[in-house]
């Protein structure tokens, strides 16, 4: 793996040299050229795998090649009834390869929609352009929120910051003037600009270090790394139960080479869980297409799953609880200030902003500019800083310095203002200070010496759906908590507006101390004034405290929180770079789809584990038969008819049906042990029931068709165990699982009653004594099951 260093310099190699100075940008044939030669930004933005790869992931398995090779002998070697299992692993397959490609389908429509346009100037004039248009000395325009997706150099800036901490580590913004290197990758948190693009495609920066530095990982998927531990555990299972089989069928019972075959086939096509990954990937799959039916992306198939865990959730006030447009309710001057100046003032500082935030917004909407008032010098409002700034030749030629925003930041303590803007934030209004001041902009302290003019009261507009979806969370014991840049008063008042209760924090009075700081965000409800860095630290504070987090919003103060929670949440009209971050955007903008992706999550956890456990217990019982048929030196009971007609009606079909059931129960952690302290007592019963039907059999059939009959009795007890086993899993009981139950046992005796059927699996219960017998010993296994799931809950909790 190549390392690259993210301080140095990647040094491009242009075709055509352009001067630093100019500003209209490329001309169409510049581009035209430029496309031509291929210096185009041509890396594939890939939602998902590729067709041949779906296809290769599906067909190219450890146990479909086991299969398949048992399926060729058993084609050779024995009647077509006992090659139905190979039949049934091509359906198995076919039905995954195209649920996984309607899901990729989905995934790529919806990426196509979620995907960023950058702004390009090309011959004077600015036009977006999708990322893959952007040419070899583009000039790029850029402003907050939005992402460098290509490196370049500065051409251009204005109070540009820009945060490239997902590439080099550091948390504090970086200030970058004309000619200052700008890394793909990072992305801009105040000011704005433009830069000349140097590198393009694969050699663009965050290209590489995707590529051949993975730094970019997945979401762990407890799920996906459960599945593979239990399929190396079956693998290291199977070989010498499936060796001592081969042994014992083929060399110590001197049966018909023929019959010997099909019985050791029979003894090891059961022992694959052929049907589980299928299962859970077709759980995945149609958990993608009911989503993205709902203009959800999951950029990470595990993050369904991820978000179902999620105990805590935090939450953005603005753009998440309220929606981003806000109205000017009230202008309040102080000092005796003039009312019709202070238009004026909030006029000309909306108009010094090219990418207004949406407070500097509703602040240009309620008072128009004076085209007498010539901007001199800006400072962009940033979220460390709370404010915003500007210089103004006056109409009149007289100079001035204004500075907009948090009172709270802007006055000192005990300032008559405060009190006023207290009451106001009590209300859940959010009130921004004007002040004028006397120091220049560049000056560390520019407030300083500022003089308060006028309080402006802004009401944002709440959310309709926001308050149901806390109440949701509330319902499933997922703690909400609010994480906001405004004042805590203010954001407190309309959590509670939402219905959303608890203590209310002003995050500058936290500890900086992880353990301390812990306790306060498990005790606290709502935090207000928290800094971009205070967020990726509060969500690092929960996970310390063992809770799984889930981390929403929209602006560029939130993408480095958005980035260490457990899952990011982004909304789809959010900053370009916190769309990039996140593993699910809500690409509609809606709150309200959060809920629907938490009980997509738990449905797929909570029914593939049910349905593993039926998978498993049939691997259990299936070596533990092996294992007693080497020890007994008998034939082999089963024929792989009688299994695939078991497997049909006790696992595959019920368990197609229970994986994609509805399931609001919540996700519970250690997967592998809740389903294997299930599996293996579950299989140790339905395995020994099985033989000792078996073995009472043998010694009360005799004659050349004895062995027919055994088999019959056998299947018989096995299926009531496995039925047994189907109808716990299936609790608790609604209309639809009881009759899927019942069908299934409806379709066995239609086995055992038509002829037809009966010749065909060769399944006939001969006499009266040993069929009753074979349901008494089920009876025995069914009860023992359940007294042996019971004393496991109890000494094994999950």
């Amino acid at each position: 793996m190549t390392h690259i260093d993210a301080g140095a310099e990647l040094d491009p190699v242009h075709p055509v040299a352009l001067p630093e100075s100019r500003s209209d940008g490329l001309t169409g044939a510049e581009v035209a050229e430029r496309v031509a030669r291929g210096q185009v930004n041509d890396v594939p933005v890939r939602s998902s795998r590729s067709l041949g790869e779906i296809v290769r992931a599906n067909v190219f398995t450890r146990f479909n090649a086991i299969i398949g090779v048992l399926w060729l002998i058993m084609l050779f070697v024995a009647p077509i009834q006992d090659s139905l299992f190979g039949f049934v692993i091509l359906a198995n397959t076919g039905i995954g390869i195209v649920q996984e490609w309607r899901a990729k389908q989905t995934l790529d429509s919806l990426a196509v929609i979620g995907e960023s346009r950058p702004t390009v100037r090309r011959d004077g004039t600015a036009v977006e352009v999708p990322t893959s248009g952007i040419v070899l000395d583009d000039l790029v325009e850029i402003g907050p929120g939005d992402k460098v997706v290509v490196d370049g150099v500065c051409a251009e800036a204005d109070g540009l910051e820009i945060d490239e901490s997902l590439l080099t580590g550091e948390a504090d913004p970086v200030v970058k003037r004309s000619g200052d290197p700008v890394m793909s990758g990072s992305f801009v948190v105040a000011g704005g600009g433009a830069f000349r693009a140097t590198k393009v495609g694969r050699e663009a920066y965050a290209a590489q270090l995707a590529e051949e530095a993975s730094r970019f990982t997945l979401v762990h998927s407890e799920l996906r790394t459960g599945i593979s531990a239990i399929l190396k555990y079956v693998t290291w299972m199977m070989v010498p139960a499936a060796i001592g089989l081969v042994v014992t069928q083929l060399v110590v019972k001197s049966d018909a080479l023929k019959d010997a075959v099909a019985r050791t086939v029979g003894g090891i096509i059961p022992m694959v869980p052929e049907g589980l990954v299928l299962l859970t990937s077709v759980a995945f799959a149609i958990g993608v297409i009911r989503l993205g039916r709902k203009q959800c992306l999951v950029q990470e198939l595990p993050a369904i799953e991820g978000l179902a865990r999620v105990d805590t959730v935090c939450l953005d006030k603005t753009g998440t609880l309220t929606e981003g447009g806000m109205d000017v309710t009230a202008l309040r001057p102080l000092g005796g200030a003039d009312e019709t100046y202070v238009r004026r003032v909030l006029g000309a500082l909306g108009e010094s902003d090219p990418r207004p935030n949406a407070s500097l917004q509703a602040i240009i909407d309620a008072y128009p500019d004076s085209e007498e008032w010539r901007c001199v010098e800006s400072l962009p409002f940033s979220s460390a800083r709370k404010y915003s700034g500007a210089s103004f030749s006056e109409g009149d030629g007289e100079a001035s310095t204004w500075l907009l925003g948090a009172p709270d930041v802007l006055l000192a303590d005990g300032d008559p203002a405060l009190a006023e803007t207290e009451r106001l934030n009590e209300q859940g209004l959010r009130v921004l200070l004007l002040t004028r001041t006397t120091r220049d902009l560049d000056d560390p302290e520019p407030a300083r010496s500022a003089r308060p003019t006028a309080l402006v009261v802004l009401e944002q507009r709440l959310r309709p759906d926001a308050a149901a979806t806390l109440g949701y969370f509330a319902e499933q014991d997922v703690r909400a908590k609010v994480i906001s840049g405004d004042n805590a008063v203010s954001v407190g008042a309309v959590a509670a507006k939402l219905g959303l209760s608890g203590t209310t924090v002003d995050a500058r009075r936290l500890p900086a101390e992880r353990k301390a700081m812990a306790d306060a965000l498990d005790e606290g409800t709502v935090f207000g004034r928290v800094t971009p860095q205070q967020k990726r630290d509060m969500v690092g504070a929960l996970q310390s405290k063992g809770h799984t987090v889930a981390m929403t919003g929209d602006g560029v103060n939130d993408v480095l929180a958005l980035k260490d929670a457990d899952i990011g949440v982004s909304m789809g009209s959010g900053s370009e770079a916190t769309r990039a971050v996140a593993q699910i955007v809500l690409l509609d903008n809606s709150f309200a789809t959060l809920p629907s992706v938490v009980a997509e999550g738990r449905r797929v956890i909570g029914n593939i584990t049910r349905v593993a456990t039926l998978f498993l217990v049939k691997t259990v019982y299936s070596v533990l038969l092996a294992v007693l048929v080497v020890c007994w030196q008998v034939e082999y009971p089963f024929l792989p008819r009688h299994l695939t007609l078991l497997s049909t009606l006790t696992i595959g079909v019920p368990a197609f049906f229970l994986a994609l059931a509805p399931n609001r129960e919540r996700a519970r952690p250690h997967f592998v042990r809740r389903v294997m302290r299930y599996s293996i007592p579950g299989g140790v019963v339905a395995g020994t029931a099985t033989f000792v039907t078996y073995l009472i059999a043998r010694h009360h059939y005799t004659g050349p068709d004895s062995l027919e009959a055994e088999t019959s009795a056998a299947t018989l007890t096995l299926f009531l165990v496995s039925m047994w086993v189907l109808a716990i899993i299936a609790r608790p009981y609604t209309w639809w699982r009881v009759v899927l139950v019942a069908s299934m046992g409806v379709a066995f005796l239609l086995v055992l009653a038509v002829p037809a059927l009966q010749t065909f699996f060769a399944l006939k219960l001969v006499g009266m004594a040993m069929p009753w017998t074979a349901v008494a010993v089920a009876v025995v296994a069914a009860a023992t099951l359940e007294l042996t799931w019971k004393w496991v809950d109890r000494r094994f909790p999950a």
